[in-house]
């Protein structure tokens, strides 16, 4: 399970696509109506939040946003839009981390996406996550 911190809008199809399913099998996890990936370390700092639910949500609002900038058919009724916004820290650690694994991905799979991202001199975030000073992640299996 990959729940990535950077923008959805740097995935290609496929990481969007997977990246839409595993965020949802998280929410049945946070929901409690499933028995697995219930320890999974992608998990940890949404089960930290005051609010982890609306925390998924919201993640799977603006995964959901980026779907429908591209023309894809995500099916809305799978989160609750929240009015009030929630943000959760990152450590530019774990930003680095993420640009680095996502290039090698798309080195392999999408030559256009990967050579805009080599480019790119600031790392867009997922709208939920704020940027703070730090290493990789605890939870982070490098």
């Amino acid at each position: 399970m990959r729940i990535w911190s950077v923008h959805p809008g740097y995935l290609d199809t496929q990481g969007l696509t997977a990246l839409w399913r595993e965020t949802l099998l998280a929410k049945k996890v946070l929901e409690g109506k499933t028995k697995g990936y219930r320890n999974h370390p992608q998990l940890n700092r949404f089960k930290k939040s005051d609010d982890p639910l609306r925390c998924i949500s919201q993640y799977l609002a603006a995964v959901y946003g980026e779907s429908l900038k591209r023309g894809y058919h995500f099916n809305k009724e799978k989160f609750h839009a929240h009015t009030q916004l929630v943000t959760l820290p990152v450590t530019r650690g774990q930003i680095d981390y993420e640009t680095q694994h996502l290039l090698k991905k798309l080195q392999a799979r999408d030559v256009e996406r990967y050579t805009r991202l080599l480019k790119e001199t600031t790392i867009a975030l997922h709208p939920l996550f704020y940027l703070i000073d730090g290493e990789t992640e605890e939870w982070e299996i490098v």
